[in-house]
C-alpha cells in the first residue's frame, strides 16, 4: 500500500536520536559510576561504567546502522 519509504520528519527524529545516543550512554555510565563511587568509598567504578556505557551506545548504534540498512531500498 505505502512506498516503504519513512517521511522526512521521521528520519530527521531517528537520526538525531542516533546523533546523541553515543553521547549520553557514555554520560549515564560515568554518572552511574560516580554515584556507585562515593557510595561504596571506591575508585575504579566511574572508569569501568564510563566503558560500558560507551560500548553501550556503540552496540545500539551498530545495530541501528544495520537494521537502516536492511530496510533500504530495494
Amino acid at each position: 500500500m505505502g512506498t516503504g519509504k519513512k517521511p522526512l520528519s521521521a528520519a530527521f527524529a531517528q537520526y538525531t536520536s542516533l546523533a546523541l545516543l553515543l553521547p549520553i550512554s557514555t554520560f549515564v555510565g560515568y554518572v552511574i559510576g560516580h554515584y556507585l563511587d562515593k557510595a561504596l568509598g571506591t575508585h575504579w567504578l566511574t572508569v569501568l561504567f564510563l566503558i560500558l556505557g560507551t560500548v553501550g551506545g556503540f552496540i545500539e548504534l551498530i545495530r541501528q546502522i544495520m537494521r537502516d540498512s536492511n530496510d533500504g531500498p530495494g
